[in-house]
């Protein structure tokens, strides 16, 4: 079995792996949403750059804290005695911004399933309800790590709720990714014109929460199979938080490889990310567009 320094190793080579791919959407994005208007510059903007922040400190930390591993603190306890000290400052802030980067990215999507389901209170308060009560174990995570003595591991201090961590950062996912796509097929479904767009809109939603559950869940089995698989699975989450995130985006924006004339009017998956000063949009189309313009 791999051991935990070349766990390590692995996962900063991972996590330094997918920031870069971060990194280049984070930017394509950018520019897309410096063209839009609205509700795509004043919201995705900063949040997409609160997930590039919390990523680049979440790497920045695991650096340093390679460095103290092997280079400065080799010759005194070592790189698998430093790794296995669970109350650490700095493996406790990586822990801390790892909480964070999923809680962000889920605020942002159970509020695009609130807006997509009529802004409907049976949607938006458990939502919120769920995202409050995932931050609360999070952070307690964070404070029984913090309280860890040399030689215990999470497994033997908090299994329970770290399971329960990851359970409903799945749960979020796999319940709002499937709401949205209910409402866009429904939508879809009721349209006589230009229905066929919105199927690949529905493809790229569940293609996002796909990629991140996946992820999850491949860090929940190695957690619960006691593998040092786990942190390398755990130190690329920030990274892969901000892909999926921009990724939508990205996919939405090229149209998924469809390539709309540009005589035709727009349909409900060409304008997903458009103006709202489009004029030539029929009035049947209007309701989802003002909701599918938050996506």
């Amino acid at each position: 079995m791999i051991t935990l320094p070349e766990a390590s190793l692995l996962a900063l080579f991972l996590e330094t792996l997918f920031y870069g791919v971060f990194f280049t959407f984070y930017w394509l994005a950018l520019v897309i949403l410096l063209k839009k208007r609205g509700i795509q510059r004043d919201l995705l903007i900063p949040v997409a750059t609160l997930l590039l922040c919390i990523a680049t400190a979440h790497l920045i930390i695991n650096f340093v804290r390679a460095l103290e591993a092997f280079v400065f603190n080799v010759d005194t306890i070592g790189a698998d005695a430093y790794y296995s000290n669970l109350a650490s400052p700095l493996g406790l802030a990586k822990t801390a911004l790892y909480i964070t980067q999923p809680t962000v990215a889920d605020s942002v999507l159970i509020w695009r399933c609130y807006v997509l389901n009529n802004r409907s209170l049976l949607v938006g308060i458990p939502g919120c309800i769920v995202l409050l009560a995932n931050g609360a174990v999070g952070y307690y995570i964070v404070w029984s790590l913090s309280q860890a003595i040399a030689g215990s591991t999470a497994l033997t201090i908090i299994p329970g709720l770290i399971v329960t961590f990851y359970t409903l950062t799945m749960f979020i996912s796999i319940i709002c990714t499937t709401l949205i796509s209910w409402r866009i097929w429904r939508s879809r479904q009721s349209m006589s014109d230009g229905s066929a767009d919105l199927l690949p809109v529905m493809i790229v939603i569940v293609e996002g929460g796909a990629i991140y559950a996946t992820s999850v869940l491949a860090l929940l089995l190695a957690f619960l199979t006691g593998s040092n698989g786990e942190y390398p699975a755990m130190d690329i989450g920030p990274p892969v938080v901000g892909i999926v995130f921009c990724l939508i985006i990205l996919q939405v924006h090229f149209h998924v490889g469809n390539n709309p004339q540009p005589d035709s009017p727009p349909k409900p998956f060409t304008i997903l990310f458009g103006e709202r000063g489009e004029q030539n949009v029929s009035h049947s189309m209007e309701p989802m567009i003002e909701e599918t313009e938050i996506i």
